[in-house]
């Protein structure tokens, strides 16, 4: 890479991707606007042809700077076509004045068309070799054909790459051009789009691409897409100048650190760690091309294109056979995972027919696993919406997501969201919620009135009645959510906590603090032989009864059928202690403490399961302190 000097570039860039036929002279236009040839490669240069994509810059009248991307016209290099001009959205498009327009031009305005540009100028090229009147139906038929298609309103310049006519004012007409072009989001998530991978003697590997969405720093930690690949930048350059801070949207080089360039291609992506997951399952909108000769169906097999990737892909259309004139929402799979953002804009081609077919705006890049029999009306609600509606639009759809996923899908993590609520790491729909709180506290009712002495309903119980809610409400049934909510529900007051069991506000303990005192003390007067759970209830202590002691820890249940005082319990792990490094076993606990086996060999076993005593052998042996 260069030494120049470094700079940091404040003002964002331009780039400019060419568009046309084969032989219209898109390169020699580059070379008279820039100075630079973007035919890097030698087999370009003997062919005459360009069958790569090639890179060149300007700075215009204005002083703006702009980047250029030359991209092959042959019908054989579509796909690196479309990988040149798939993150690019001004177009310099090159018509040449003596053959007019043919068939790679049509299919390349039908890519730029779907592609939504929004900004193009079109270069009437090689007026040198043609009179006035050639020149006139030439320009007469150029408008024409872009009639009705998204270079309609593009200022058509003639001009001559061999002797300069037109020339300045094709230059004029591009700095109209980027001046008049929406001003690219500088503050999203960076992604770069590899177009090229190569390395560099003393540096290592080298990457470039078309920069979008945020800045890329020297120094930063990269991901490489989809592999995952982590790597360090070292450098930056934007037109052969180092760099500190390469902003969108401008050509930029990358030095990497840390990664081989056998473990890159084109096609992956470029952007900070956990910002993006890539996806091989989509659903979108499409539109066949203008003037698509044939139907078009989920039949047969087709590319996916979008940035600089292109993946194989299957079609399934939506509530239609064939994809009608104003489009048709479709699910697509794609054989390999791309970084894809919602709201992208992609191209289809039908490889059998090797012929561009179709566009799209991607609706959703991590759609239900099941499309189900709503999918047009969900789609139809997506295709409506804007990017600052999408988390909400988010949450709705699935009841509950995760702040996680919301970042990964929407690119933020909004503070707030309209119809919705936090709940830890959740953000759950308010519909959602209200089903559970509802459910909740009615089943709570319903157990209140059934046990009028229980404290409250175990944890375990409340978790699996808010995972039915949630499910009944079309959310992620899950323990992880459930918790959440329930937490949540404690917190805004809807029901209490009391140990481990839930209530309703305010109902007190079905068992008065009178009963279970009583039961505490015939247990411990009967200690260290008191009577068994059956027992007690032989002397009219419920089970309720002796369930709340044992909930309030003023009695331990050893055993199914044995309590004990707290005291005992804890006069017990005071004898093991005593016997220090020499061990105690279950008589000799058994013989301090004055009981019988019945009780020692369970009371032992408690110790060992809740942790206060170690066993090796026949010997037992204190915990801590």
């Amino acid at each position: 890479m260069s030494e120049e000097r470094a700079i940091d570039l404040v003002e964002p860039l331009q780039v400019v991707a060419t568009a046309g036929h084969v032989d219209h002279g898109k390169s020699s236009l580059v070379t008279r606007l820039t100075g630079i040839d973007p035919d890097r490669l030698a087999e370009e240069k003997r062919r005459g042809l360009t069958i790569d994509l090639g890179f060149a810059w300007a700075t215009l009248p204005s002083g703006r700077e702009v980047g250029f991307v030359d991209v092959p016209g042959h019908e054989r290099f579509v796909r690196t076509m479309l990988a040149g001009v798939g993150p690019v959205r001004l177009v310099l498009f090159v018509v040449a004045a003596d053959e007019g327009w043919r068939r790679q031009t049509e299919e390349h305005l039908a890519i730029v068309d779907v592609l939504g540009v929004t900004g193009a100028v079109v270069a009437l090229t090689k007026r040198d070799l043609v009179d006035a009147d050639r020149l006139e139906d030439a320009r007469m038929e150029v408008i024409e054909r872009v009639r009705g298609s998204a270079l309609q309103s593009a200022t058509v310049v003639s001009c001559s790459s061999e002797t300069g006519e037109g020339v300045n004012e094709l230059v004029d007409a591009l700095d109209d051009m980027v001046a008049n072009a929406p001003v690219p989001p500088t503050d999203g998530r960076t992604r770069l789009f590899v177009d090229r991978v190569f390395p560099v003697a003393g540096a290592g590997t080298v990457v470039t691409g078309t920069l979008t969405g945020g800045p890329l720093a020297v120094g930063d930690e990269a991901e490489v897409l989809p592999t995952g690949v982590r790597a360090r930048i070292r450098s930056l350059q934007t037109h052969k100048r180092q760099i500190e801070v390469a902003r969108p949207v401008s050509r930029v080089a990358v030095n990497l650190a840390g990664v081989d360039r056998s473990r890159l291609t084109r096609g992956d992506v470029l952007a900070h760690p956990e910002r993006w997951h890539p996806t091989s399952l989509i659903e979108a909108k499409i539109r066949p091309v203008r003037g698509l000769a044939h139907e078009l169906t989920s039949r047969g097999a087709f590319s996916f294109h979008a940035g600089a990737a292109d993946r194989d892909a299957k079609l399934h259309l939506y509530a239609a056979r064939s994809v009608p004139d104003d489009g048709a929402f479709v699910r697509i799979y794609l054989s390999a995972p791309v970084a894809l953002d919602v709201y992208d804009r992609f191209v289809l081609r039908e490889s059998g027919r090797s012929e561009t077919v179709a566009g799209g705006v991607v609706l959703d890049t991590f759609p239900p696993r099941r499309a189900g029999a709503t999918a047009v009306d969900r789609l139809t609600v997506r295709e409506r919406a804007t990017r600052d509606e999408l988390a909400e639009l988010l949450v709705s759809e699935r009841g509950a997501a995760t702040v996680a996923d919301i970042r990964i899908v929407v690119g933020t993590d909004p503070s707030d969201i309209a119809n919705a609520r936090r709940a830890r790491h959740w953000w759950v729909h308010d519909r959602v919620a209200d089903v559970v709180r509802d459910d909740v506290t009615a089943t709570l009712q319903a157990f209140h009135d059934a046990s009028p002495h229980a404290e409250g309903r175990e944890t375990a119980a409340v978790r699996r009645d808010i995972v039915a809610a949630l499910r009944r409400a079309g959310a992620p049934g899950d323990a992880e959510i459930a918790d959440a909510l329930l937490a949540h529900l404690v917190d805004q007051g809807a029901v209490e906590r009391a140990g481990s069991v839930f209530r309703l506000p305010g109902r007190t303990a079905g068992v008065a603090t009178e009963e279970v005192d009583r039961v505490v003390r015939v247990v411990a007067d009967a200690e260290p032989t008191p009577p068994t759970v059956a027992e007690l209830q032989q002397r009219g202590f419920g089970g309720d009864t002796i369930d709340a002691a044992v909930r309030r820890g003023v009695l331990v249940r050893i055993a199914p059928d044995l309590v004990l005082t707290r005291s005992m319990v804890d006069r017990a792990i005071e004898v093991v202690r005593e016997a220090g490094a020499e061990g105690s076993t279950v008589s000799s606990v058994r013989e301090r403490l004055g009981t019988s086996r019945r009780y020692a060999v369970p009371l032992m076993e408690h110790l060992d399961r809740t942790g206060a005593t170690r066993r090796s052998g026949d010997l037992r042996f204190a915990r801590g302190k």
